[in-house]
């Protein structure tokens, strides 16, 4: 664009130089032929070039005075049509007038050609096409021309005369494009310069110093001056490292950089962004210094000239990031970088020297609870009073960091002595299961700890970092306050539970879930009143899968919200072939129930099947309320409105708080089969346990249904301690839809 700018600058004369020099060279041309053809023949081909030369004049002047209002297409196509029509022009005087008077003059109108061809080749435009196009056309008439009058040797040399005007086209175009790009490449780097001192003038923080050959300041900048705390008439010829040495000069005791910068100047050598601690006014500063030794026109040596600026601020900062990409920002512990750094340097250590190196993972117990009881704030300080403790354990060759919320680690660089990992372990848990004052509360958090060897149970950081985990884990499982070392058959069990997860996902896409039935029975009559929904999983993988294995992996998952969703659709629509006053009872998880949604989608599985909200019984364990109480109370309340009952399932073996029974209105409460199977084998306390439950459902107006009976006797006692509904192996076990709804077909045959 900058080129076109320029090439348009010039258009304006050098359209009027081809206007005039065609003007001339036609009115000479005129006055040859004039006399020897007419002006019949002339004045219409003068009248020709005229409106040619006046037109293209115009199309020129159009994009000189108002830009390119045309596209580059449209206007090149312009120029060349021009530069064509113009030449043809004079093409045709070329083989019409010699032909027309006899041959005469013929050669003074070659000439004429020949001039107006090597003059266009140093009239430029925007299109250097119409250049190109002008001369091809005219020397084709000038060569017809000679051919049809058997000039063959002047035809040669016409021809030579083209090519070279054509090829000396191109060359001049190149020449030019070439010296306007360099002349604006110059521009644009004089520009750059211009910038590049004005704001170096404008930078207060920069200044330039000088020394003379006995290395004294000389020509002192106040900027310089102002740098080095001193007035400038003051600083002017003492020596540079005296200035900037302070009071380390009469001691000699210089920082290592100041000696780097010593050595440059008393050796002549260049250098550039040194950076090099100052002392200036007593106070510690870092420069960045850039030095170039002068010489005069003989080569002598005169002294030293650089530049310099203070990035004290800039190395404070960048000291401040570098340690906050290596350190924990609440508890001042190492982070995980540096962790994974140490652990690498450990390993390669344990390699080198034969010995074992070891990666301990810490995670806090119950701390969960800290935090959404108190607060975020008293969580963090809870952490800041837990780095400190595990600060205060470590020994030599050990380093403990953080890695992120509640979760550190330990590395011990050399544990070839036996027992120093496990004792380790011990000592955390122990110090860390102490209590804890935070704002005047004591606070009570316990620890698990798992453990990897290297190199046995990792060759590399990722390995033992992996391994180690999944020993915590296990420690978790355990309940934790535990340690637990890793052992191959975790990784096994790992990668079986991904496997699992994998399959998993997959099952509801493959219909590998069905529902089975289990009947719950009125405790007198034993009349079937409803029947459980419990989810089965025969994957085409693995087989049979426990509930107890699947459950729990989909609730880690949240692959149970889509699950839950299934089964209640699926429940809704067998439970519409039972008699009316039989319901069905369906498993939700707390993950389930805690979705915004969870209302809309018993709504919808009640509106596809047709069942009546009231035989729909939603059976939750007490663990719903160990997460957000008041989310649950909520969504139930909304499930209870429709007509819907719920039950409380498991009761007694989780949540110890009873407010919630207060607070919501169950339908049911379920005796766990923990307190059945007591209470069968004379245990006083679940005997005790289950005729405060009944009392209490009784008084609440609830009723209850005792699980695990598995025995007539068992099913006896029941029925004294006042259990209003049964449900155990005693009476059936779980059943697949076709046999639950056999059960009516029978009953019903049996009556007839």
């Amino acid at each position: 664009m900058r080129l076109r700018g320029d090439e348009h600058t010039d258009l304006a004369r050098a359209s009027r130089n081809r206007m005039l020099a065609n003007a001339l060279v036609a009115a000479f041309a005129a006055a040859i032929f004039a006399p020897l053809i007419g002006l019949l023949v002339v004045g219409p081909w003068a009248c020709a070039l005229a409106y040619l030369l006046y037109h293209s004049r115009q199309t020129d002047m159009l994009l000189v005075e108002t830009g390119p209002r045309l596209g580059p297409a449209t206007l090149e196509r312009r120029q060349s049509l021009n530069s064509a029509a113009l030449a043809g022009c004079w093409a045709s005087a070329l083989l019409i007038f010699p032909w027309l008077s006899g041959g005469e003059q013929q050669q003074a109108l070659v000439l004429i050609a020949m001039a107006l061809m090597a003059s266009s080749t140093f009239v430029f435009s925007t299109s250097p096409l119409s250049v190109l196009i002008y001369i091809g056309i005219v020397g084709t008439g000038a060569i017809a021309a000679l051919g049809l009058d058997g000039q063959w040797q002047a035809m040669g040399g016409a021809i030579l005369f083209t090519i070279a005007c054509l090829v000396a086209t191109i060359e001049v175009r190149t020449t030019f494009v070439k010296a306007r790009l360099a002349e604006a490449a110059l521009a644009e780097k004089e520009e750059v310069v211009s910038l590049l001192l004005r704001e170096f003038e404008e930078n207060e923080a920069d200044w330039l110093w000088e020394v003379d050959t006995a290395r004294r300041l000389r020509a002192v900048s106040p900027r310089f001056a102002f740098a080095l705390g001193q007035p400038q008439g003051e600083v002017e010829g003492k020596p540079l490292l005296e200035m900037i040495a302070g009071s380390r000069w009469s001691s000699g005791q210089f920082p290592p950089s100041l000696h780097d910068l010593a050595e440059r100047l008393k050796n002549r050598e260049n250098f550039s962004n040194m950076l090099v601690q100052v002392s200036i006014l007593g106070e510690e500063r870092w420069w960045e210094l850039s030095g170039t030794p002068m010489r005069d026109e003989q080569g002598r040596f005169t002294g030293f000239r650089g530049v310099g600026s203070d990035v004290t601020e800039q190395r404070k900062s960048s000291e401040k990031i570098a340690y906050l990409a290596r350190y924990d920002t609440l508890t001042q512990l190492p982070n995980r970088l540096q962790l994974t750094e140490a652990l690498g340097e450990a390993l390669r250590y344990a390699v080198q020297w034969r010995t074992r190196c070891a990666m301990l993972m810490v995670d806090l117990d119950r701390f969960k609870a800290v935090n959404d009881s108190l607060g975020h704030m008293t969580g963090d300080k809870l952490l800041a009073q837990v780095s400190a403790r595990l600060q205060s354990l470590m020994g030599e060759n050990q380093m403990v960091g953080r890695l992120g919320g509640d979760e550190f680690a330990i590395v011990i660089r050399d544990a070839s002595q036996s027992g120093t990992v496990r004792d380790l372990a011990l000592r955390v848990i122990h110090r860390l299961s102490e209590p804890y004052q935070v704002d005047h509360h004591t606070l009570y958090v316990g620890a698990s700890v798992g453990s990897a060897e290297g190199p046995r149970d990792g060759a590399s950081v990722e390995e033992m970092m992996r391994n180690a985990d999944l020993a915590l884990y296990r420690a978790k499982d355990m309940g934790g306050g535990e340690h637990c070392r890793f052992e191959p058959e975790l990784h096994a069990t790992a990668e079986e539970r991904r496997q699992l997860e994998v399959a998993l996902r997959k099952a509801l896409g493959r219909d590998e879930m069905v529902l089975h039935y289990q009947p719950v029975v009125d405790a007198h009559s034993e009349s079937v009143v409803s029947f459980e929904a419990l989810i089965r999983w025969n994957s085409a993988e693995h087989g049979f899968v426990s509930p107890g294995k699947f459950i729990p992996l989909a609730e880690d998952t949240r692959l149970i919200v889509p699950i839950g969703q299934w089964v209640m659709r699926k429940a809704c629509e067998e439970a519409r072939n039972w008699p009316e006053h039989v319901k069905v009872n369906v498993n939700v998880s707390p993950e389930q129930l805690l979705e915004p949604g969870f209302h809309d989608e018993v709504v919808q599985a009640l509106a596809a099947s047709g069942l009546r909200p009231e035989r729909l019984e939603i059976e939750v364990t007490e663990s719903i309320f160990l997460r957000d109480a008041s989310v649950a109370r909520n969504a139930l309340e909304q499930v209870m409105a429709l007509g819907c009952s719920v039950a409380l399932d498991d009761f007694g073996t989780g949540y110890s708080s009873l407010g919630y029974l207060r607070k919501l209105k169950f339908s049911t409460i379920k005796v766990d089969r923990t307190f059945v199977q007591g209470a069968a084998q004379g245990s006083a306390e679940s005997l005790a346990i289950i005729n405060a439950v009944v009392a209490m459902a009784k008084s609440l107006q609830m009723t209850t249904t005792a699980e695990g009976v598995e025995t007539g006797p068992e099913a006896e006692l029941i029925r004294k301690l006042g259990c209003d509904k049964i449900q155990g192996f005693y009476f059936g076990r779980p059943m697949t839809a076709k046999d639950a709804s056999s059960l009516f077909r029978m009953g019903r045959e049996l009556r007839a």
